[in-house]
């Protein structure tokens, strides 16, 4: 992409209404622009993050056996009633009548609609396990939304449904999930550690969330900090077995870690002293078990071996895809703008021609621009008229993890420079070279 041809708002001033850091950068880079409160439009850089995170989801969903599906954003308000929640979830659901006075919603969740289709469509334990999931739209109608995407109403969430014959194979997949997550975290470059939480109106008994410590989390978390040495890293895994998704689930979630409202000061005060650590977190995903809770009241059973009809286990993982971009922002930034990890990047590499109309500065750029797209790099080549300062600054605003600098008298001496953005660092390097470095 080509700048002088990008529609990329940047704002020279921090608007007013922007509380955290996060939300001062989307709109600073012109990445978002607010549509009503706590409603945003997702202008072309954002939304290129935004679909690296989706993309990042759905591989590792698949990666585990799990099934997408899309499911509508508008539910019949009939099938909350039928599970009991659509009068006790409360003012966050936005309840709506259609042209014949029936009653619909703006779905918060997913339980119930996912739900219905299983009963309609699988009457045997042979059809299990099944995994389905979706990346969609939701809307919940916050009090007081803030901090930009962090706490939006309407938000882009991942949510799963797992549907089991047993107890046992639901929390196998409960496991499994929870393998999925720190894979896909780690990927965005976070560390996203589970807690121990308290269900909400999902239900259930088992629910874990992920939190990424950070100053501007709306969650107060107490840890033990031997939690923050732990990785997943590139181990492989099979989802199939117990014993290993059991075992991951056993290392992330023996040492202590809670959110404040199951928060245990007792079982907290048994660790060493100096590992006790309290601090704030930004909830990025969700999982919960809670068995019969939707199947026994919506009627979604299946024949056993016996030959009974049995209600199925199930379970519900979500992750906050929109919610993600803010999160990262926050863990990576600085004081000249944002730092994206390599695979969130909008774009692999930002490339700037220090002298616009210069016949060697201009085709040096073409021909990095070339070999740089041919590489699947997807650079962004600043082409504008307009000094170096202003180039630089906006590079550094939107985070690229490359700069690659080219001007006439870097090309007189046989060099360009090669920035990366993480470290600062800088090497005067041949174009050739500096290509070699970034496709390799």
């Amino acid at each position: 992409m080509r700048l002088s041809r990008y529609f990329l708002p940047v704002l020279k001033e921090t608007p007013a209404e922007a509380q955290i850091v996060s939300h001062r950068l989307m709109l600073r880079a012109g990445m978002i622009r607010q549509a009503s409160a706590g409603i945003y439009s997702w202008l072309p850089l954002g939304y290129k993050v935004l679909k690296r995170i989706e993309d990042i989801v759905h591989e590792e969903q698949q990666r585990a056996g799990h099934i997408p599906v899309l499911m509508p954003t508008i539910q019949s308000a009939d099938l909350w009633r039928e599970s009991g929640r659509y009068d006790d979830y409360g003012q966050e659901m936005l309840r709506i009548k259609d042209r014949h006075e029936r009653d619909m919603l703006y779905g918060p969740t997913n339980e119930e609609l996912i739900t219905d289709i299983f009963r309609a469509h699988v009457g045997s334990y042979k059809a299990l396990p099944l995994t389905l999931y979706h990346i969609q739209w939701k809307f919940r109608d916050e009090v007081r939304p803030r901090f930009g995407v962090m706490r939006g109403r309407e938000f882009l969430m991942k949510d799963g449904y797992n549907f089991d014959l047993t107890k046992e194979d639901a929390l196998h997949a409960y496991n499994r999930h929870l393998v999925t997550y720190l894979r896909t975290y780690e990927r965005l470059g976070l560390q996203a550690i589970p807690m121990r939480a308290d269900s909400g109106p999902i239900g259930g008994d088992d629910t874990h969330e992920f939190l990424v410590l950070a100053e501007t989390g709306e969650s107060e978390v107490f840890y033990d900090s031997a939690i923050t040495d732990l990785t997943f890293g590139d181990r492989a895994i099979d989802y199939d077995s117990r014993e290993e998704c059991r075992a991951v689930l056993d290392e992330f979630t023996s040492r202590y870690a809670r959110t404040d409202e199951t928060h245990d000061e007792a079982l907290f005060n048994a660790i060493p002293e100096e590992r006790r650590k309290s601090a704030r977190g930004i909830e990025v995903g969700q999982i919960f078990y809670f068995g019969t809770k939707y199947s026994e009241p919506m009627g979604a059973t299946v024949t056993n071996e016996a030959g009974e009809r049995v209600p199925v286990h199930m379970g519900s993982h979500g992750i906050g895809v929109s919610r993600l971009v803010g999160a990262i922002i926050e863990a990576s930034h600085d004081e000249k703008g944002i730092v994206w990890p390599d695979e969130v990047a909008p774009f692999g590499v930002g490339i700037v021609n220090l002298k616009q109309g210069d016949a060697a500065a201009d085709a040096a750029c073409e021909d990095a621009y070339a070999k740089l797209s041919a590489a699947g790099l997807d650079p962004l080549y600043d082409d504008r008229e307009e000094r170096a300062g202003a180039k630089f600054a906006t590079m550094d605003l939107i985070g690229l993890p490359w700069r690659l600098t080219i001007g006439p008298r870097g090309l007189a001496a046989g060099t360009v420079e090669l920035t990366r953005r993480k470290t600062g660092e800088t090497q005067e390097l041949s174009l050739e070279s500096a290509l070699a470095r970034l496709t390799a």
